[in-house]
């Protein structure tokens, strides 16, 4: 068992989430405009989303003790998504406000269910490594602290640098970017999808000759010799693939369900992961439980509004 799997007694938090809070503004269009068209669209559906902000509704649903670190304008969108997380049970403690607007996803949807998405960063752009170091005593009171890509990667890296020897690192590479070594060595886990997975191993890159890995098991030996401390591999419908290099890599299933909509799944299972590493979960257990998490969420439409509670997720069984 790694040191970072041993529960502090003293941690006011099980899980800090450092990332991305945005507005989703969601239209529902017959056809998405050509250039220079105008077309008409359904009524405006203003929904709280960001991958951070997810992952802290997720794991506040759960009954994880949560907090959020992210920043969001003095704007309507900024209390919107300041409301979801109280609501859910998320400490906004360490929510900072102002600085520019609250970031906001543009969606477009067709009939089909194929979405245009166009996202002004706003607030998120503006969390720098300052307001990290800042954050200090937040960060040392949370057993693990999870991030994404959705604000700036040299922000992601103070966090690494910031964190407590005690405290656990969990990262999703999302929206996919390079990832700098000193971050990859601190992931325990490196949670990835198969994009994600492609994209750090070089496997995306134009002109790139290197024979591209053909399974999850391969993906997962070649991350690990990249520096991570383990890695999970998220594989859908399949469920999940563990790997931390002390043995053959481990799949868990997936409950079979009817999916509605998939939005936000991929958050809701990277904050169960990681709260449940926090409690002391084995990772192929936390994988495991993760992933009845992720296919409650799919049954439901939305992102937030689709997280299950834990009660939820005792009658799911694989």
């Amino acid at each position: 068992m790694h040191a970072r799997d041993r529960d502090h007694d003293d941690a006011t938090y099980d899980l800090l989430v450092v990332g991305s809070a945005n507005a989703d503004l969601v239209i529902g269009v017959e056809r998405r405009p050509a250039p220079g068209e105008t077309v008409l669209g359904s009524d405006l559906v203003t929904h709280p989303g960001g991958k951070g902000a997810n992952q802290s509704v997720a794991a506040a649903r759960l009954g994880a003790r949560t907090a959020l670190l992210a920043r969001v304008g003095d704007d309507a969108h900024g209390r919107l998504l300041l409301d979801s997380q109280r609501a859910a049970g998320a400490d906004t403690v360490g929510v900072l406000v102002g600085g520019a607007p609250t970031g906001v996803a543009l969606i477009t949807v067709d009939p089909s269910g194929d979405n245009s998405i166009v996202v002004s960063p706003g607030a998120n752009a503006r969390l720098t490594p300052e307001d990290i170091r800042a954050a200090g005593s937040l960060l040392a009171a949370s057993r693990v602290v999870s991030t994404q890509l959705e604000i700036p990667v040299e922000t992601v890296t103070e966090v690494v640098r910031t964190l407590p020897t005690t405290t656990r690192f969990v990262l999703n590479p999302s929206p996919p970017a390079p990832v700098p070594s000193e971050v990859l060595a601190a992931c325990d886990p490196l949670v990835v999808n198969e994009h994600e997975a492609r994209y750090i191993l070089g496997e995306d890159t134009p002109g790139d000759d290197a024979a591209p890995a053909d399974s999850p098991e391969d993906w997962a030996r070649a991350l690990l010799a990249l520096g991570p401390r383990s890695v999970v591999i998220t594989l859908g419908a399949r469920g999940a693939l563990t790997a931390d290099g002390e043995g053959s890599p481990v799949t868990v299933a997936s409950p079979k369900v009817d999916a509605v909509d998939t939005t936000g799944a991929g958050d809701a299972f990277t904050a169960a992961l990681a709260w449940r590493l926090g409690l002391g979960d084995e990772l192929p257990t936390a994988a495991a439980y993760a992933a009845r998490v992720g296919a409650a969420s799919v049954t439901r439409r939305g992102a937030q509004e689709s997280y299950p509670t834990s009660a939820e997720i005792e009658v799911l069984s694989a």
